[in-house]
């Protein structure tokens, strides 16, 4: 069994088909050389994440009579090496949709059935295969609703697969790197607030989501948008690691519909699903689109005129540092420097912040993303950079411009997020905190505040920048 984004022992497709075919079972983990991801090798966060969901499902496999070998190298090489030292007549493992994935995975399915090995693959890891809807044209869907809606008419594609109670191994030992050898933590600390905010693995995923339901989901609609709440699931980075599937976060949720009444509770749940959908139409997306990671979906945008990364690099800086002279960017920015994670709706208004205020090309941003997200996966941070910027799939029919400072007033109206992320703007007042470089000079004074000192000028006008992103969308409106 070939372990790769599905550290989990429940509803784990291959898993359970391993089982049920075999007499004796090896879980494998490979770590694959960068080369086989190119660009988008996942970054020091993802590492971060994946050594604690790697040492996670070790001490499940341990528990079941099991452990996990661990591997480095070419995969195929790897698992020939493995068939070769066990005998195992068969390698069974769970899709992965990447277009660098789908390149290796055929490579290697190919390879094992030549050697005379039965290899097969398996749907796990989402609600839909993403070639498997059509718009009524016979081409793949680039608006959200109408897949939505194809693919909430599917249902669940199956019922939860309970864990195994015992995985057993062949007696041989199977030798085995040590998780530390994979050196996927920093060299240098600065996780701790990695460390403080998360909990990987499967049974970290499922506390996440029962805590959800029941704390959360009936507060969700409303208030899914308010980063100075928990009120979303926080379940990205273990979905993303298969610590959960989304067959299990619907199959929950209507257990929580089914057992309670709570005010809210359906229209919460409405609203997740759709949520969980959208993180489907990605991977719609990139599997018939898979040059978006790097190239605008909409080909108009090739022609759209940034910046010169000479004339951007500081102010790109200060974004990437929290120090941008706007709030709510630089909460958004310190809470993804911290934690590696970030409020959804903060993402959005920080990425039109860099893409349209700044006029910085969105794969900066991107990429930056990449290397600091503990969810970062290249369907979602492709559509999602794409949306914002206005050259992806499910665009807006106009140029959509976030305005961070009534972004910041509606969604943070207390604000609660500003002064825990931006503690040395906290003892402003309420109608000072959201746009400091707008209130009375003496209004600071009285506080012992002074702009520029204490924190900094903004690094753009917000209304003269978002005229001048206007004016650069308009030469390629066409």
């Amino acid at each position: 069994m070939w372990f790769r984004r599905d550290l989990r022992l429940a509803d784990n497709p291959a898993l359970a088909h391993a089982l049920g075919h075999a007499e004796r079972v090896v879980p494998v983990y490979i770590l694959p050389p960068e080369a086989l991801e190119g660009a988008w090798t996942p970054g020091a966060a993802s590492r971060w994440w994946l050594h604690h969901s790697l040492a996670a499902l070790d001490a499940q496999l341990r528990e079941s009579g099991a452990q996990l070998v661990i591997r480095q190298g070419d995969p195929l090489a790897q698992l020939r090496r493995l068939v070769g030292e066990t005998g195992a007549e068969g390698v069974f493992w769970n899709r992965r949709y990447e277009p660098a994935w789908v390149k290796s995975d055929r490579r290697v399915g190919e390879a094992l059935i030549e050697d005379g090995v039965e290899a097969q693959a398996f749907a796990a890891n989402l609600l839909v295969e993403p070639w498997a809807l059509k718009t009524g044209s016979g081409g793949p869907y680039r608006v959200y609703t109408p897949f939505s809606r194809s693919a909430r008419a599917l249902g669940l594609p199956r019922q939860p697969i309970p864990a195994p109670r015992r995985i057993p191994m062949p007696a041989k030992k199977i030798a085995s790197d040590d998780l530390a050898s994979l050196k996927l933590l920093p060299t240098i600390v600065w996780d701790g607030g990695l460390v403080e905010a998360w909990t990987p693995g499967e049974d970290g995923a499922h506390a996440r989501l029962d805590r959800f339901c029941r704390k959360a989901l009936d507060g969700y609609a409303a208030g899914r948008d308010r980063p100075d709440q928990v009120l979303t699931s926080l379940l990205s980075p273990h979905l993303h690691f298969g610590e959960i599937t989304p067959v299990q976060a619907l199959a929950r949720v209507q257990r929580e519909l089914a057992s309670e009444s709570r005010a809210g509770l359906h229209g919460g749940a409405e609203v997740y699903e759709r949520e969980l959908y959208w993180r489907e139409f990605a991977h719609h997306v990139l599997h018939h689109f898979p040059k978006t990671p790097e190239a605008p979906m909409n080909e108009r945008f090739a022609g759209f005129v940034w910046r010169k990364p000479r004339e951007y690099a500081d102010d790109l800086r200060r974004w990437q540092r929290g120090q941008t002279g706007v709030p709510i960017v630089d909460a958004g920015m310190r809470q993804l420097w911290t934690t590696g994670w970030m409020h959804n709706r903060v993402r959005m208004i920080v990425a039109s912040y860099l893409v349209k205020n700044l006029l910085i090309p969105w794969q900066e941003g991107e990429r930056w993303f990449w290397g600091t997200l503990v969810d970062a996966d290249l369907a979602n941070n492709t559509l999602g950079w794409q949306w914002v910027a206005g050259c992806g799939a499910d665009a807006a029919p106009y140029f959509r411009i976030f305005n961070p400072v009534t972004q910041s007033q509606k969604f943070d109206p207390e604000g609660r997020y500003l002064r825990h992320w931006v503690p040395e703007i906290g003892k402003l007042p309420d109608k000072a905190l959201h746009a400091p470089w707008l209130a009375d000079a003496g209004l600071l004074r009285q506080h012992g505040f002074t702009l520029g000192q204490h924190y900094p000028r903004p690094a753009v006008d917000l209304g003269e920048s978002r005229a001048r992103a206007l004016e650069a969308f308009a030469r390629i409106k066409g």
